[in-house]
């Protein structure tokens, strides 16, 4: 199926809480009885706005990370009360979305579940340059 067909057929929503976070999501198919509290969500991902400095200045671009981490879960059960609004994603979100979780079971993967020690080497290194940020005999003007 064609990127624009799935397009047309899946209707992707950014979902604005009042936390502030924006999320883009589809509405599951599922969904629980009009009266319940909550609102299902397929494939949450949250809109980071992740600003770089590049030679020419500062640069925004946005990343999309998965919202409900550390869980193998595809749908997420969210208040109705903490949405703020929801809105239709462009197309241009759409496609990212789409592209995005795709690859949604393994994101946690991708991320590195796994913390890395540093070696003595870089640990001294690390240790020494954070030495001189705390020497108070120094005095700077």
């Amino acid at each position: 199926m064609q990127q624009n067909e799935i397009l047309s057929k899946t209707t992707i929503r950014v979902v604005k809480l009042i936390n502030g976070d924006d999320v883009v999501c589809r509405f599951a198919d599922d969904q629980l009885p009009d009266r319940s509290p909550l609102l299902r969500l397929e494939k949450p991902l949250q809109i980071k706005y992740v600003s770089q400095l590049t030679p020419k200045g500062i640069r925004d671009y946005i990343a999309l990370i998965k919202w409900a981490a550390y869980t193998h879960d595809t749908v997420v059960s969210i208040p109705k009360d903490k949405i703020l609004t929801i809105t239709n994603a462009t197309n241009e979100m759409a496609k990212s979305y789409i592209e995005v979780s795709s690859k949604y079971e393994i994101i946690n993967e991708q991320q590195g579940d796994k913390i890395e020690k540093l070696t003595k080497e870089d640990n001294d290194k690390y240790n020494e340059i954070w030495d001189s940020f705390r020497d108070t005999k120094k005095i700077l003007h």
